[in-house]
């Protein structure tokens, strides 16, 4: 070792090192070969993977097959970097080769380095302290970069789950407020019948309804791991007991119901279930594009567009039209919506890309799941503070839309036939005049039973109008 700098060996040769560094020679050589700079690691993935050693070295403590020193500087070591965690300890890029491997040798070194200095070693004196034969004793990657990516996954699925639980509220209290409010309702961009505007966020509750509870349920699909199966899910070099008190632990400290695997070569060779779980993230970002498309089109103008919903003004929309204002958070959602039907397809083609007994793209897939929600969990709580909650409607806008359409013919089928009904719509549309108008002039029905049966709010509701 040199003033200021410590060599580290491995099979493939020598790096020197900055002593201060808390990683070591694998983290610098991933560092070399995958140099992405800005796409590090999801943090909860690398806390995951420190919870994964520190559960370790307690069960190897509990028995006996770690030195207690060792086993429990480990401990404090892990706990220190939960507690002080520092993404500059992990540098390495999610876009790598090797399964994991270089993420999951970054954590060992980092582990290993904090837990030798609690033993009043220095950084990188692996013969006190290695951070593979004790910090990953009975550990594989391809045991332990699973278990951890399910952990991550489910805590941010907890935390997206209750965003959508916030959005269904949000939506629900507008179902609410709008509920008097009369608008015509569209069918392929043309006019339908009419429809409360709240029943139309009723609607969208409903859906975010399903997206949460999807959400929320999915959790359980992610709870069977694989650690204790090493390198190809046989279990080897990890004991017996091991085994069993590992999954124990780990369930205790991650506070997850977690399960070991019945078969953990299955979960080692096949990644289906992040497909799944994706597959659930893209029909919720289908559902809330849906929902954020409508509203921008609702609040397109102020003049020369539908005008029925007013966004909250939320930035300058344009640098050369003063006075501009965009619908920034719709467009918003509906581009985290297209990334999310993105990363599905990425995660469906990494997930095919297993052979034999493991997935080498797992970590591609994973970070882009982790993406999706990461989005979800950012981009839902700005979305219902400064799009939904103030969101207002412009109810004489709606009474004009639904007074000038001709849709409100379909009120009179029962009682003068489709074609008639035709007949008098398109006479309205022609003379500019509304169906009521038409209706009177021509003496069609007696004004007293038009406007009986005209009556909007009755044509949201079931049955005939009029009876």
């Amino acid at each position: 070792m040199t003033d200021g700098y410590r060599v580290e060996a491995d099979s493939i040769g020598e790096i020197e090192l900055n002593a201060d560094l808390n990683y070591g020679i694998h983290t610098a050589r991933s560092l070399a070969n995958f140099p992405f700079n800005a796409e590090k690691m999801h943090p909860y993935l690398i806390q995951a993977i420190v919870l994964v050693k520190k559960a370790a070295a307690l069960t190897h403590l509990q028995n006996n097959e770690l030195e207690s020193s060792k086993a429990e500087a480990i401990i404090k070591a892990c706990d220190d970097i939960i507690e002080k965690f520092d993404m500059r300890d992990f540098p390495v890029s999610r876009f790598q080769g090797g399964a994991g491997t270089s993420t999951h040798m970054n954590v060992n070194e980092v582990v290993a380095n904090k837990a030798l200095q609690i033993l009043g070693r220095k950084k990188g004196d692996y013969e006190h302290l290695h951070p593979i034969n004790d910090v990953n004793l009975g550990q594989s990657t391809n045991d332990v970069y699973p278990t951890a990516l399910r952990i991550s996954m489910i805590r941010l699925l907890r935390e997206t789950s209750q965003m959508f639980a916030d959005l269904q509220e949000a939506l629900q209290k507008k179902e609410t407020e709008f509920a008097d409010i009369i608008k015509l309702g569209r069918t392929q961009w043309m006019d339908a019948l009419p429809i409360m505007l709240g029943q139309e966020f009723g609607a969208y509750a409903q859906a975010i309804s399903r997206d949460r509870w999807r959400i929320y349920k999915v959790e359980e699909r992610l709870r069977q791991v694989n650690i204790g199966g090493t390198a190809i899910g046989t279990g080897l070099n990890a004991t017996r007991k091991y085994c069993v008190k590992m999954i124990e632990n780990l369930r205790q400290i991650s506070n997850i119901g977690l399960a070991r695997a019945e078969y953990p070569i299955d979960v080692t060779q096949n990644q289906d279930i992040f497909v799944e779980v994706s597959g659930l993230l893209k029909a919720a970002s289908v559902n809330l594009f849906k929902i954020s498309n409508d509203i921008r089109i609702m609040a397109s103008g102020p003049r020369g567009g539908i005008g029925e919903l007013i966004l909250k003004p939320l930035q300058a929309g344009s640098s050369i039209m003063p006075a501009k204002v965009n619908p920034v958070l719709p467009e918003m959602m509906i581009n985290i919506a297209l990334k999310i039907q993105a990363n599905d397809s990425l995660i469906s083609q990494a997930a095919s890309l297993g052979t034999f007994e493991l997935n080498p793209f797992l970590p591609l897939a994973g970070e882009a799941l982790m993406e999706s929600l990461q989005l979800l969990k950012d981009g839902i709580p700005v979305y219902i503070k400064e799009c939904i909650i103030p969101l207002q409607a412009d109810v004489e806008k709606c009474r004009q839309h639904l007074e000038r359409s001709s849709v409100l013919v379909t009120a009179l089928v029962p009682y003068i036939g489709y074609d008639r009904a035709a007949e008098i719509g398109k006479k309205a549309i022609e003379n500019n005049l509304t169906v009521r108008e038409i209706l009177i002039k021509d003496n069609v029905l007696p004004e007293e039973d038009i406007n009986r049966i005209l009556n909007p709010f009755q044509l949201t509701k079931p049955g005939i109008a009029g009876k």
